[in-house]
């Protein structure tokens, strides 16, 4: 399964420094460029220096739920451009920012290349669902495994809603698969999905697997938008 992208896929980033000069004048056009110059959370990325506005929906739920500790070692799948990992780095103290916590660690894996970030390790040009994609992570977690597996990605979008509704449950079944080898017994994945038929695939797989499973809808997700996520806790495994 092809492993890709964050929230904020590289055609986006290349629009947020689109003039309304150079845009096409069509209707389509206009109302995407005055919504984003509109949002909250756009504009919160720039005073806040995150690296896309997907933090915002990270830092939510963390924020009401406490997924993120000092200490804690994470894998972020999808990391491109890294603003998940940004908010990661701040939470699990991986800088030492604050001696008197414990050090994390954060660790981020995408098709894409991603730009370096201070208290992060990239792999960038990884396809995480390649055996030698999950051998090199191993290879750079402290202890082969994490405490938190976070994904944001997302397939490369065909516009047909089912079908790419499908692969990236695909996906996250993939990672769900992947995490008996690197999440840690009473671990935390926090994956997106874009509802549809099969999200009860998806749902039933980590109520095998883990012993809380909840939906959750940031209010940093559009609401015109399909996405949601799926917060499991409490990994069973060994």
């Amino acid at each position: 399964l092809p492993f890709f992208l964050g929230s904020c896929w590289h055609l986006v980033s290349k629009c947020l420094h689109t003039t309304v000069r150079s845009l096409k004048k069509t209707g389509a056009e206009h109302w995407w460029l005055e919504r984003h110059l509109k949002d909250p959370f756009v504009k919160a990325t720039k005073q806040q220096h995150y690296r896309c506005r997907s933090a915002f929906k990270l830092l939510e739920i963390d924020d009401k739920l406490h997924i993120l500790h000092p200490g804690l070692s994470v894998l972020d799948c999808g990391a491109a451009p890294g603003a998940w990992s940004q908010v990661a780095v701040e939470r699990v103290n991986a800088l030492g920012t604050d001696p008197a916590a414990p050090t994390g660690f954060v660790l981020g894996v995408d098709l894409l290349r991603i730009s370096p970030l201070e208290g992060a390790v990239f792999l960038s040009k990884a396809d995480i669902a390649d055996p030698s994609t999950l051998r090199t992570i191993q290879s750079l977690l402290p202890a082969e495994k994490v405490d938190v597996i976070l994904s944001d990605m997302a397939p490369n979008a065909t516009g047909i809603k089912e079908l790419d509704h499908q692969k990236l449950i695909n996906l996250c079944l993939g990672l769900l698969n992947l995490s008996q080898s690197i999440l840690k017994p009473k671990g935390t994945m926090l994956c997106k999905f874009w509802d549809g038929h099969d999200s009860h695939l998806l749902q039933n797989g980590l109520k095998e697997q883990f012993q809380d499973v909840r939906t959750i809808k940031p209010q940093a997700s559009r609401k015109d938008s399909a996405e949601s996520y799926y917060l499991a806790r409490l990994y069973k495994g060994k």
